[in-house]
């Protein structure tokens, strides 16, 4: 017996082999690492809870993608061989509609934290004491939102869903490749001298999942990379925020190494 194309089983079994070829896709990009283009800066969307001293002086950072930053013009960054991550701390807009769980909360921290260490022990000592040669890092998370998976999974098994919800980041005022449901991460960062207590830089930024991400950038290999894992990171509810942890620690050590004049960790 025959099926015609356009009819609804055919259009399921259509998705199910879209979506069987994505997850072979996951399984094998896995392997490459985590792909930092599956989030993206929005600058509009940042906060401004009191954890930093001036957010009048933030400004577009260089090589920061997006993020909000200033730094004391005189800072010599080749000073510190040491960082010392304090407690990651959260504060979360007033208007939160959604309550989190606070087993997800420490979760997410205590990933935050790890990232962090991952991303820096290459090149700097983690240290558990302030002191001389030691640069603080103060964290707050500022905005949580996880994704709403069932709206994910919805947008995926309607006809023609996957045109419409490309469509739909910038006609809802987010990012190219986002949705509305989709989660959002808000961190404000303070870079403190370990001895004086000094505040040496202040950052900012909001990161945004894409579910329809493509890094054309990188090639066939990491367009496809970043494709599939912001779509799959789509059907979790805090894998978005874990993909912006990764990102920002990656560009904290980055710059740290451009600033101490070393060569970044590979």
């Amino acid at each position: 017996m025959l099926t015609n194309k356009h009819s609804p089983a055919a259009r399921r079994a259509a998705r199910l082999c879209c979506l069987s070829g994505l997850l072979l896709l996951a399984g094998c990009t896995a392997m490459t690492g985590s792909s930092t283009n599956v989030t993206v800066s929005d600058p509009s969307r940042n906060t401004r809870s009191g954890f930093l001293s001036d957010y009048a002086r933030l400004a577009p950072a260089p090589g920061g993608q997006g993020a909000m930053c200033w730094r004391q013009p005189a800072v010599d960054l080749k000073r510190y061989d040491k960082v010392l991550i304090n407690r990651i701390v959260v504060t979360l807009k007033a208007d939160q509609s959604e309550a989190i769980d606070p087993t997800d909360l420490k979760v997410l921290v205590d990933y935050f934290h790890n990232s962090l260490v991952k991303a820096l022990k290459p090149q700097m000592q983690i240290v558990e004491l302030p002191g001389p040669g030691v640069i603080v890092l103060r964290i707050a998370l500022t905005n949580l939102v996880p994704t709403q998976v069932s709206r994910s999974v919805l947008g995926t098994a309607i006809p023609y869903g996957f045109t419409a919800e490309l469509a739909s980041g910038p006609a809802s005022g987010r990012p190219a490749g986002s949705t509305p449901y989709l989660g959002e991460t808000g961190m404000e960062m303070q870079f403190v001298d370990g001895a004086s207590n000094q505040v040496l830089g202040e950052c900012a930024d909001s990161q945004i999942g894409r579910k329809y991400a493509a890094d054309v950038d990188a090639g066939a290999a990491g367009a496809t990379d970043a494709w599939v894992k912001g779509y799959m990171s789509s059907f979790q509810s805090w894998t978005y925020a874990r993909d912006a942890f990764d990102k920002w620690s990656m560009l904290i050590a980055e710059r740290f190494a451009v600033l101490r004049g070393i060569k970044p960790a590979p």
